[in-house]
């Protein structure tokens, strides 16, 4: 009897063995269950989009109301918004690298980041548009890749500052050890620049796809002329909504839209926020971390694992091997015999196409500016000092805000998992959507047009600053903040020595592109349809949504290029100095 206890606990601790071990071979095997059903349902909807995209063009849809057509509008608008993010994604790091690494290319470059970014969508429409649906005019696919092209036009360009700044402020010592142990440009891009460039890129990239959701309302349904262009989708839902002033319908979509938000955070941000934070630069290792339940399946997945061991990893081994041996054949016949270089006569045909195209074009711009009339041309000046005002406040008020917000949030993690799916909601949901009350609600307390439009353009460029200054205070390393802690740093020695250096390149960054997707912006926020009737204002933007209405594309052409002067001129005189500073003085480097 006295044996007997104990007797009892070795079996209960042998059966409670067993079922650790049962459940330790069962849930890798669940993990791969998983993984297979996502890569099922992935395979379902390209074969579904496939098939629609496919199909013959819909001269006239009919936008339905009915909470029964949002799971299918949300699909399509999804896809939309994920592809144009794929091709932002591949064109920003490509465009950042070749602008980062090319002395010659550099200026022009980037000069014409600065333009691209401010020119707004509806200037890109009535040429993206008419392109696609020539290329393929009797399928469903032109429109749809028009509306796609025009929300990689609303995403890419802060990524693409993101990306290049990122290359421009490595240490030097990781430029030297790279060059050290003579990395290819490969190698130098895949195991140094991503990897330093990733924080930026995850937080620009989660700011960009709040940027598609800001303009899918203007992508999805529009009029060019005569022409009436609408796809199914969230954007044309709520717009047909709002234009019908169907608030139970609005509150719908908005639903569905905040619930896709939620989702694509759990999904695909936060895994990706746990997954960059291992690529920050510093000594010691940070005591909290965030995670992610999504990135534990991926990485504890035996399937995956295998993948990893089996395929990824020998192929990526014979690509290293053969541009090391190709980079060891190069430098010896550098060291014997010079080789002639070759190709320069087709650098030169190419440069001359090139010239001869632009010179063309320019020819084309000139006689079609020569229709504006002198009174247009000063309403457009008229508006251009309006709209300058206007972003010059919201980015002020915009940058009182962010910024401690901003630095708070990246430095408490627990605080990041509650206020960051919270600020991709806000920043995800259109304020054009919002728009109708907001301007009802100022005109009743005797506001207008004027304070409208600035709240309008804050709502929507705000977070390029906020998700920016999160990502330089996330970035800075723990050392330097445990440093500060230990000598018993003031809060104003604190933000002076650690805080606002370390987020300076990032603040930079965001602040350049808050003021194009103000100026962006401004064509909704200057020019909106309400019911029956059109509210504007005087400014460029209300100068370009009301030229593509009427079709008068000669205004279109003024405004937009007045535009791009404006917001080049004002890169030139603020912004680029302040990114040199940023190179220089406040690079993380020993």
């Amino acid at each position: 009897m006295i044996g007997l206890p104990g007797s009892l606990s070795s079996i209960r601790g042998r059966e409670t063995l067993a079922r650790a071990q049962a459940l330790k071979r069962t849930w890798p095997v669940v993990m791969d269950l998983c993984i297979a059903a996502i890569g099922l349902a992935c395979f379902y909807g390209v074969v579904r989009i496939a098939h629609y995209w496919m199909g013959h063009a819909e001269p006239a849809i009919v936008i339905s109301l009915s909470p029964r057509a949002l799971p299918v509008y949300a699909f399509y608008s999804v896809v939309r918004i994920g592809l144009a993010y794929g091709i932002s994604l591949v064109f920003a790091v490509g465009y950042g690298y070749v602008a980062a690494h090319s002395r010659r290319l550099e200026p022009l470059m980037v000069a014409g980041l600065d333009i691209c970014q401010s020119i707004p969508v509806l200037s890109f429409l009535p040429g993206v548009m008419l392109a696609m649906v020539a290329l393929f005019p009797t399928r469903q696919i032109g429109v749809e890749m028009g509306a796609i092209l025009l929300i990689f036009t609303g995403e890419v360009w802060n990524m693409a500052f993101s990306f290049y700044s990122s290359i421009k402020s490595i240490p030097r010592e990781l430029n030297e050890a790279a060059t050290i142990y003579r990395f290819s440009r490969w190698q130098r891009l895949w195991q140094l620049e991503l990897p330093y460039g990733a924080i930026g890129l995850v937080w620009n990239s989660m700011v960009s796809v709040a940027g598609g959701w800001f303009f899918l309302m203007a992508c999805e349904m529009f009029v060019l002329g005569s022409r009436d262009f609408r796809l199914p989708g969230l954007g044309s839902y709520l717009q047909t909504a709002a234009s019908d002033d169907d608030t139970r319908a609005i509150l719908w979509g908005l639903a569905v839209m905040i619930g896709i938000i939620v989702a694509i955070d759990q999904l695909v941000w936060r895994p990706a926020i746990t997954w960059s934070n291992k690529f920050k630069f510093e000594q010691v290792e940070g005591a909290s971390r965030s995670r992610s339940p999504l990135l534990h399946l991926l990485t504890h997945s035996g399937a995956l694992h295998s993948l990893r061991r089996h395929t990824l990893a020998p192929m990526s081994e014979k690509i290293y091997c053969s541009l090391a041996e190709r980079r060891a054949r190069r430098m010896v016949r550098a060291d014997g015999v010079a080789v002639p270089a070759s190709g320069g006569w087709m650098r030169w045909v190419i440069a001359a196409i090139l010239i001869a195209g632009v010179v063309y074009l320019a020819s084309q711009a000139l006689a079609l500016l020569r229709e504006v009339t002198t009174p247009q041309f000063w309403a457009v000046m008229r508006g251009a000092g309006a709209t300058f005002l206007r972003v010059n406040v919201s980015l002020a008020i915009a940058a009182c805000w962010t910024i401690p917000v901003g630095v708070a949030i990246g430095f408490n993690p627990r605080l990041a998992r509650i206020a960051q799916p919270l600020a991709q909601i806000a920043a995800s949901v259109p304020a054009t959507a919002l728009f109708p009350i907001i301007l009802l609600a100022l005109i009743r307390v005797g506001g207008g047009m004027g304070i409208a439009s600035i709240l309008l353009m804050l709502i929507g460029t705000q977070w390029y600053i906020l998700f920016n200054v999160i990502a330089g205070a996330m970035a800075i390393p723990s050392d330097l903040r445990e440093v500060a802690q230990l000598f018993h740093f003031t809060t104003i020695q604190r933000w002076r020595t650690v805080i606002l250096p370390g987020i300076f390149p990032f603040l930079i960054t965001g602040m350049v592109t808050a003021s194009g997707g103000a100026w962006n912006a401004s064509i909704i926020a200057e020019y909106f349809h309400l019911k029956n009737q059109t509210m504007q204002t005087v400014g460029l933007g209300e100068q370009i949504s009301s030229a593509t209405d009427h079709g008068q594309f000669q205004l279109l052409l003024l405004s937009t290029v007045v535009m791009a002067l404006m917001v080049v001129t004002i890169n030139r005189m603020v912004w680029r100095p302040l990114f040199r500073l940023s190179e220089t003085r406040f690079k993380l480097e020993g």
